[in-house]
């Protein structure tokens, strides 16, 4: 096994995420304000093996308030995916998940891409919401809610500024945003050859530029 990390996941949700880090080794801090997020986590680490439980910790709170859980530099890892969406000013939040950040400590964040936001109505033949899509922030998730979309640009200065400096990102979902959330997945063989074509545009200039949503890496300095 590689090195042992300590992660934070912020936002986990129902803990899908943290609970591969837990049993890929990892000791894993889960922090979700929802409950009944919380509650479908528990009842999730419950069943797994004793070692698996006893590395990884759930915490009821906000993202916002990492401060009042943990001191500086607690974290190897710190993970906010699907979060920011969600927060109006993300600057304060970005600040605070950065503290938490050993030297060397990775920053990995999932946010909306609103640089393409025209992509989604535009394939589905939305005319005049891709139109609108142009100028805005704004959207709605798979979920029916309304979500604000972030710029890379301008993520990539917050990193600077808040000593954790973009050292790669990649594009997610850039072929396959418009599938329904209900549609099964496809044989085996298809399925490995999406992935692989998804990948590859998720690394690749100018797909990625497309994506419905961006994965960025920073680095604590």
């Amino acid at each position: 096994m590689g090195q042992r990390l300590r992660i934070l996941d912020v936002g986990m949700g129902q803990g899908t995420q943290a609970l591969r880090l837990a049993r890929a080794g990892h000791t894993v801090t889960g922090l979700e304000s929802d409950p009944d997020m919380l509650k479908a986590a528990r009842e999730a680490l419950a069943s797994e093996p004793a070692g698996i439980r006893e590395r990884f910790r759930l915490i009821e709170g906000d993202g916002r308030e990492t401060g009042v859980h943990f001191l500086p530099g607690s974290f190897d890892v710190v993970l906010c995916h699907g979060v920011l969406m969600y927060v109006e000013d993300p600057d304060a939040l970005l600040a605070g998940l950065a503290r938490m950040l050993a030297p060397g400590g990775l920053l990995s964040l999932v946010v909306r891409n609103a640089d393409a936001l025209a992509m989604r109505p535009g394939l589905a033949g939305d005319w005049s919401g891709a139109l609108a899509a142009y100028e805005s922030d704004r959207c709605t998730s798979r979920l029916g809610l309304p979500v604000r979309a972030d710029r890379l640009d301008t993520l990539t200065a917050t990193l600077a500024g808040i000593a954790a400096p973009l050292q790669a990102w990649y594009g997610v979902r850039v072929f396959t945003d418009n599938v329904p959330s209900d549609v099964g997945l496809p044989p085996a063989e298809e399925l490995d050859r999406l992935l692989a074509a998804e990948d590859r545009a998720g690394r690749t200039d100018p797909y990625r530029r497309v994506a419905a949503l961006l994965h960025l890496c920073g680095v604590r300095g």
